[in-house]
């Protein structure tokens, strides 16, 4: 079996923004790990505030996490510095965000040679390319208008143009289709299959929309900065466990990762039977009383990782996050 090759690699990643308010830090990724293979389509489904764009910006090199490390067509990103970083990531990777995020007093034309421009491509050939690239997505007609004079899709066509202009073994998209009617929308997904199949580029894209995720070949589901859930071609389960480590707060809160939880059996009250220094036993309250009640165990009612309400189903699979059910 041929070994598996990865244009983007991420391990153990913790991303911890320091706050001096009340609430105290906020813990945005808690060690994630995730691969993508050359030309493959993974998308990363959570809501606002799980962690999706942190994750995105950490694995494109925008900003470096707190802890762990990410390799970008083998290089680790999280060593680079300077403008070892910015030429790796420039010949390997590109963006596209939800806005756009075009130069407003640049034309669609002008945006999408800047890569070529400061990568010292001569003028002339920078325009040839960037023509050509807006030839394919339609967009000639209008590459002369500055951004405020094209529609949420024009301008996002000139995005990922601009995006393509380098030609990328990975793009990172960040809600691509967020701020677009659901036509349009539809329409950028066709052209992301057709890059992704026909050009074999990789792509990760956070979302919040199912519609994106079923472009992709597999999705994660990220909740409080964790994997909680995998669905599609290719499932790696070590995505979900591999090199966890809890947390302890200065109050003693502790945040324990879904499959552990699950491995416990569940929420609930546990008593603690041992402590050490670094080591602590706990014991479930639940399951000492289902032994002592002849090993009767009954299926738990939420969802230990998403908390979604079974009520009196049998269901043994979380509709909405596939984590199984435990009992308790």
């Amino acid at each position: 079996m041929d070994e598996k090759s990865y244009i983007l690699e991420a391990d153990s990643l913790y991303h911890v923004y320091e706050s001096k308010a009340e609430e105290g830090n906020v813990v945005a990724l808690r060690g994630l790990s995730v691969k993508v293979e050359q030309g493959e389509a993974v998308a990363v489904i959570g809501p606002s505030g799980s962690g999706k764009s942190t994750l995105l910006k950490s694995l494109g090199g925008l900003m470096t996490p707190t802890a762990g490390r990410v390799f970008l067509d083998g290089s680790d990103m999280t060593k680079l510095e300077g403008a070892d970083l910015v030429e790796h990531r420039r010949s390997t990777v590109s963006f596209i965000f939800q806005e756009g995020n075009l130069l407003p007093d640049l034309s669609g034309l002008d945006n999408v040679m800047q890569p070529l421009r400061h990568a010292g491509i001569p003028a002339p050939e920078a325009k040839r390319q960037a023509v050509a690239v807006l030839e394919r997505l339609g967009m000639t007609s209008r590459m002369k208008a500055l951004p405020e004079q094209l529609s949420g899709g024009e301008q996002q066509r000139i995005a990922i143009a601009r995006a393509l202009i380098t030609k990328p073994k990975l793009i990172l998209a960040d809600e691509p289709t967020g701020s677009l009617d659901p036509f349009t929308s539809q329409s950028v997904l066709d052209l992301f299959r057709e890059l992704h199949k026909e050009e074999d580029v990789a792509f990760l894209i956070v979302t919040h929309s199912h519609d994106v995720a079923d472009f992709s070949d597999r999705s994660l589901e990220l909740r409080d900065g964790r994997f909680v859930a995998q669905h599609g071609e290719g499932i790696e389960v070590n995505d979900l466990i591999q090199n966890r480590e809890l947390i302890l707060d200065d109050i003693g809160t502790v945040s324990f990762p879904p499959d552990i939880l699950l491995k416990l059996g569940g929420p609930g009250r546990y008593a603690v039977e041992l402590i050490e220094p670094g080591r602590i036993t706990l014991v479930s309250q639940a399951a000492k009383a289902t032994a002592a009640a002849g090993n009767h165990r009954i299926y738990v009612a939420n969802c230990p990782a998403c908390d979604h309400e079974y009520g009196s189903t049998q269901e043994k699979q979380c509709p909405d996050c596939g984590s199984s059910r435990p009992k308790r």
